[in-house]
């Protein structure tokens, strides 16, 4: 444990730069949030999906940190939400109610996961890369399954008991203390990645992205930093696992399957990755739409869904905020021509 925190211990001036570099909120964000923490009571009956979505954008923004920002591929991302999922499953099961101290306990599982496969993973190609990612996956789901006395198998871990948040919010059948707990969890994550994103530390995330090479033949200790943003992000993909399993009160082996990370690559493209928003808007937008063709179109919802998402691959560069983003400037130019005329 010790050489684990020691590993982490030469950036100094970064981890400063990160949490006292002021970033400013723009108006947009800050109504985004206002209007998030407002459907708890403006949309009492979505709650639960609204648990869903927010449960979801926080693991699509785990895997923004490390795809988005350091160029990491990854087809296993699902594994830490799994370990952190079954984590907080057996902690509850076995008489740690506490939600807090249980979400911070399978954070650290999940990121010790992440620490040690971090080595396996950044050895070799992109190939290499996703492979190593998805044999993780895979192992732990069947370990999973074959330690059915310990997980529940594919019954499904039961009995998972949670007490109230903070001593003071009792969760409900109806979800709002799932759903505040949530955002709450899922705001506070957002904030702090904001933060590692726009500090010295994240801006050289960029650059090893852009070429590592080059980072690496001026000095960088690259492998440093791609092994704390990995730990980093498997940390909020096992926090994303938490609240899944505590705000269900039970965790199955469909957490370890390899379509929660399918799903998340696909949400983080239709979103628009490296912008971290994108996660949250991208989150919002599948469920949205899994919804929706699900229930006017149950055989064929799939064809559908993949249909949009190849049309946005195709014509939406960036995804939904590349999109956004890029009809912003359009529309600045052809106004800023008009005023010349």
């Amino acid at each position: 444990m010790f050489a684990l925190l020691s590993y982490f211990r030469p950036d100094t001036a970064t981890a400063a730069g990160t949490l006292l570099a002021p970033v400013r909120w723009r108006p947009l964000e800050i109504l985004f949030w206002l209007v998030a923490a407002s459907l708890l009571w403006l949309a009492p009956s979505k709650v639960l999906l609204l648990n869903e979505i927010a449960i979801l954008a926080l693991f699509v923004l785990s895997l923004d940190l490390i795809l988005g920002y350091a160029g990491i591929v990854s087809l296993g991302h699902g594994a830490f939400l799994g370990v952190g999922a079954y984590a907080a499953g057996l902690l509850g099961k076995h008489g740690f109610t506490d939600p807090v101290m249980g979400l911070l306990i399978a954070g650290a599982a999940a990121g010790l996961l992440g620490f040690v496969t971090s080595f396996l993973v950044l050895r070799g190609t992109d190939l290499t890369k996703l492979m190593v990612t998805l044999g993780v996956a895979l192992i732990l789901r069947e370990l999973a399954n074959k330690f059915g006395n310990i997980t529940g198998g594919a019954d499904g871990l039961t009995g998972v008991v949670m007490g109230p948040v903070l001593g003071l919010f009792e969760f409900d059948i109806f979800g709002k203390t799932a759903y505040g707990y949530s955002l709450t969890v899922l705001f506070i994550l957002f904030y702090v990645a904001r933060r590692l994103v726009n500090s010295p530390y994240g801006l050289m995330l960029r650059a090893i992205k852009g070429n590592s090479l080059r980072t690496g033949a001026m000095g960088v200790p690259t492998n440093h930093r791609l092994v704390t943003i990995y730990t980093i992000a498997a940390v909020y993909a096992g926090i994303a696992g938490a609240l899944l399993a505590q705000t269900s009160q039970f965790v199955s082996l469909d957490v370890l399957d390899f379509h929660r990370s399918a799903d998340a690559l696909l949400i983080l493209v239709l979103g628009g990755s490296g912008q971290l928003w994108g996660a949250v808007i991208g989150s919002i937008a599948f469920k949205i739409m899994y919804d929706y063709l699900a229930a006017i179109t149950p055989q064929y919802w799939q064809f559908w869904l993949g249909l949009v998402l190849v049309l946005i691959v195709l014509f939406g560069k960036g995804g939904i905020l590349g999109f956004v983003n890029s009809s912003r400037e359009w529309l600045a130019h052809r106004l800023g021509k008009g005023a010349a005329k």
